[in-house]
């Protein structure tokens, strides 16, 4: 597979053949997926099944013109950027399908010129849609249960003032998104939100990251380097796991919060900060106290405003919400139709313990969306699922085609791997016949050729 390859994806809508051809050539070649439409319905059609990152849509077609397929696009899905292509263009038809929201305006004969820093302006549209959908989807609280609805009513209390705040909770049970509602809806929502994962950072290495150090201060400090404080200077930061740190640098947190000012590592220069200090931990600290391992001092500084956040167990009734939410999102990434949870799949969600609460909750769903061929997902598509993840790490299926498809990089590779293998495991159970393997898997001939041709799977390379 070209290395070029990516996650973007064309609709070429064209009645000449020629044109769609070309077209897709140089999309493949610049690392994106094309498919083509002949017609203005086949191309509603087929953004009505999928997200596009770009139309190219010619204006003069048989049935639909290009105008009214552009408006009708616009009002399915207007993020999608449509590019008008006419080979009888005029001033006036490049204005209207401007003022009708389309992205770019080529004459015909198309010239490759004019096609490539298109493609690169399209990329970046996506790029920073993209990154608003990151943004997004960090800070959305999912669920109306009381426990959550309580929390959302906190938050919105808590976030105008910049009292400090201690998050507990198990794992996977958002800690983090609360912590950046709280920093979205206050006062510093346009200054930096930094976050700091104590648990990950080496006990040697804590106090540089956190306070910065000058350079020369130790062995391979080459430049100076800014802190964690520093960087959240007129911000939040977010101390994540802070029950994992040493007493050593609790000390020095405490020190740091309550006159505000610090020295780098190697430094001995004062900076002075105004910073808002969210922390999180999945421990007892009560209990840690006792035990010696937190500083009860640092405890009553940080615990000004208290946030106790409900396992998933303990509010299942916002099951139904988040098994949708996190579906759409699955779907929208792999760019296919969302499944379906059925009635007694769902209770059987409602009824697992969720050791690992909401994250445990998504992977499970990617799974899902990965292994599960039919759009209705059953309870004993789930089970085996659950068992997968409780033994350890997931088991392959009986075919060895499946090994690699766990260790992909993406979801989106992992989908890919997985579809491939199914595929060629149907065609052996089939004796390659394409029509029977067509008719086992619910797909039209012409599809599995298609998809045949895409991943590559040759009949006369079969073992």
């Amino acid at each position: 597979m070209d290395a070029k390859k990516n996650d973007l994806s064309a609709l070429i809508v064209d009645d000449e053949r020629r044109i769609r051809e070309t077209l897709a050539d140089i999309l493949e070649d610049e690392g994106w997926q094309a498919e083509a439409a002949s017609t203005g319905s086949e191309a509603l059609l087929a953004v009505k099944k999928k997200s596009f990152d770009l139309v190219f849509l010619d204006v003069w077609m048989p049935g639909i013109d290009g105008i009214v397929t552009l408006q009708s696009i616009k009002k399915l899905k207007p993020e999608i950027p449509v590019v008008i292509m006419s080979g009888h263009g005029t001033i006036e038809t490049a204005v209207r399908a401007t003022k009708l929201g389309a992205f770019d305006y080529l004459e015909k004969p198309l010239s490759l010129d004019k096609i490539l820093p298109l493609l690169d302006h399209a990329r970046q549209i996506r790029a920073q849609h993209s990154q608003r959908e990151e943004r997004s989807q960090d800070i959305e609280i999912i669920g109306d249960s009381d426990k959550i609805s309580l929390i959302k009513r906190q938050i919105g209390m808590v976030a105008p003032r910049n009292a400090w705040v201690l998050i507990t909770g198990e794992n996977g049970t958002g800690k983090e998104v609360v912590a950046r509602n709280i920093h979205r809806l206050s006062s510093r929502a346009d200054r930096p939100f930094v976050a700091v994962n104590c648990a990950a950072i080496p006990e040697e290495l804590i106090e540089s990251e956190l306070f910065g150090h000058t350079k020369g201060a130790f062995t391979n400090a080459i430049a100076d380097k800014k802190g964690r404080f520093e960087l959240a200077n007129r911000g939040t930061l977010f101390l994540d796991e802070i029950g994992d740190m040493s007493l050593k640098t609790q000390a020095k947190i405490l020190r740091i919060l309550q006159e505000q000012r610090f020295e780098k590592v190697g430094g001995t220069e004062t900076i002075d900060v105004d910073v808002r200090v969210i922390a999180a931990t999945n421990k007892d600290l009560k209990q840690e106290i006792l035990r010696g391992h937190f500083r009860e001092d640092l405890y009553y500084r940080l615990n000004v405003i208290p946030f106790e956040l409900p396992p998933l167990r303990e509010r299942a009734e916002d099951l139904p919400k988040l098994v949708s939410y996190f579906l759409q999102l699955i779907a929208e990434e792999l760019g296919e139709p969302c499944k379906q949870v059925n009635t007694e799949a769902l209770e059987f969600l409602k009824r697992y313990d969720w050791p690992g609460n909401i994250r445990e909750l998504k992977n499970l769903l990617e799974r899902v969306c990965i292994m599960v061929p039919e759009q209705e997902v059953r309870v004993e598509h789930l089970q085996e699922l659950v068992d997968m993840a409780e033994v350890g790490s997931p088991k392959a299926p009986s075919s060895d085609l499946y090994e690699g498809v766990m260790a992909a990089a993406t979801l989106k590779q992992a989908k890919t791997d997985f579809e491939r293998a199914f595929i060629i495991d149907k065609l052996e159970e089939n004796q390659w016949n394409i029509t029977r393997t067509a008719e086992a898997i619910g797909l039209e001939r012409s599809n599995l050729h298609r998809k045949m041709k895409l991943y590559g799977i040759d009949p006369k390379q079969r073992g």
